[in-house]
């Protein structure tokens, strides 16, 4: 159950509980996937690859997220980007890597273990993606270590490579995570 911290109002206390509320849902709908497999840091062994799924990229999407996040014409305009430098409509490399994270939340990052990242040393988008587009998520273990000043976790590194239909690479991306440890006492 949660609760509300002592001395907040009423206004506040709805919306810690509704906050709350949203939080278990997200988590929810993630722990639920048939498929989802608990991992710890043993697990993220070095070389270990997880295939994390797929997704279809469609116009309405595209043109939705550039909209709020990323209005450049060759994301927002069919009409304008058939004139633009990618000869179309391309998906923001935002949205793809958004779309992405979520395959990576569902199939290779598990809420049970995970601390947050510490950052991201490498992004980069070779090819563009457009309207139908079906992306495949694959994520590799590059690194893993234990984390000299707190025993209950190791420090990952991992890359994370997003492919078209054709197999071309269209995003990858190199991330470290913190990730609790199943046994810190091992």
């Amino acid at each position: 159950m949660t609760s509300v911290p002592p001395g907040t109002g009423r206004r506040y206390a709805a919306r810690f509980l509704a906050s709350a509320r949203a939080r278990y849902a997200i988590l929810r709908s993630v722990t639920d996937q048939p498929e989802r497999e608990p991992r710890y840091f043993e697990d993220y062994v070095p070389g270990c690859t997880v295939d994390c799924g797929s997704f279809t990229m469609n116009e309405a999407d595209i043109v939705a997220f550039a909209g709020q996040f990323d209005p450049q014409p060759f994301h927002v305009d069919p009409v304008a980007a058939k004139d633009g430098p990618f000869g179309g409509l391309i998906a923001s490399g935002w949205h793809t890597t958004s779309m992405m994270m979520r395959n990576l939340v569902e199939h290779f990052v598990s809420p049970e273990s995970s601390l947050g990242a510490a950052g991201v040393d490498e992004i980069r988008w070779p090819r563009p993606v457009r309207p139908g587009d079906t992306l495949h998520v694959r994520a590799t273990v590059l690194e893993a270590r234990r984390s000299s000043s707190r025993p209950d976790r190791g420090i990952v590194k991992s890359l994370a490579e997003l492919t078209n239909a054709d197999g071309d690479l269209v995003m990858k991306v190199t991330a470290i995570n913190f990730i609790l440890l199943r046994d810190p006492s091992a």
